[in-house]
């Protein structure tokens, strides 16, 4: 592969030893599996937090645990996530071929990148993606529960959740095809308070019912996209986890709420 993004947040969000990060994704999967409710449909799309794993793993691990049964049969991941560091208009794809982690490169899907490429929200923009872990701590998870995926790495900025929906349509494909959003919830709130707002805000998105705001859950804009399309393909979701950095991590005096949703197209089963 000529251009790789290395991993950027190696070592800060999750640890940068491969053994050890191969072993924590492994355990918090493990765990996430004792208290999974077990289904015969694969998702078509999840919604996972992206803290540090320390605080947002063992939720993320909640959707991961469910995709493993489909380990052979997603093909493509169109990952999309705020962006945290630089601002950007549109969605923002990267010029490289492979994003790194600890774990190895996972190669990127360039012919469906040149599919949505065109549009006139779609824009490549590689200092975007550079710093951004938004996208980049799922990528062990996906690397732990998938055989042979490439990627569609979309940085999310100010944009439309129509046009994000309309990349989604582009991209759909059928059950090779899955799609995860990256976003947190309610930000620096008591305890009680975001277990009250991250509780609504999980309610609208079982109920599909968007605009989600920026204050309920940083990913806002993908998730609404997200939310627009699963109208569109009548996909139904599922609550997966619910919590906070004060129920992982200790400290309830300021947290960061995290939830976890998988959705499914009605008629669809593992194939």
């Amino acid at each position: 592969m000529k251009q790789i993004r290395p991993a950027a947040v190696a070592g800060a969000f999750y640890t940068g030893d491969p053994r050890s990060l191969a072993s924590e994704v492994a355990a918090m999967l493990e765990e996430a599996e004792q208290h999974m409710e077990k289904s015969a449909t694969l998702p078509k799309a999840v919604i996972v937090p992206h803290a540090g794993y320390i605080y947002s793993g063992p939720v993320a691990a909640s959707a991961y645990a469910l995709l493993e049964q489909g380990r052979n049969i997603y093909r493509r991941v169109v990952l999309l996530g705020p962006v945290h560091r630089v601002p950007v208009h549109g969605l923002a794809l990267p010029s490289t071929e492979g994003f790194a982690t600890p774990l190895g490169v996972v190669p990127l899907d360039l012919d469906a990148m040149a599919k949505i490429a065109g549009l006139p929200q779609v824009v490549e923009y590689d200092a975007a993606h550079a710093l951004e872990h938004s996208l980049e701590v799922q990528l062990p998870f996906l690397q732990a529960v998938l055989d042979d995926f490439k990627l569609v790495p979309l940085a999310v900025g100010d944009v439309t959740p129509q046009e994000v929906a309309e990349v989604l349509e582009r991209l759909w494909g059928g059950p090779e095809t899955l799609i995860v959003i990256s976003s947190d919830l309610s930000h620096f709130l008591t305890y009680r308070e975001a277990q009250q707002i991250d509780s609504t805000t999980a309610q609208a998105i079982l109920d599909l019912r968007w605009p989600v705001s920026h204050e309920q859950a940083c990913g806002g804009t993908p998730v609404n996209g997200l939310l627009l399309a699963a109208q569109h393909h009548h996909l139904k979701p599922r609550l997966l986890n619910l919590r906070n950095s004060g129920d992982t991590a200790g400290d309830r005096s300021r947290v960061v709420g995290y939830g976890a949703f998988a959705f499914t197209e009605e008629h669809a089963g593992v194939h």
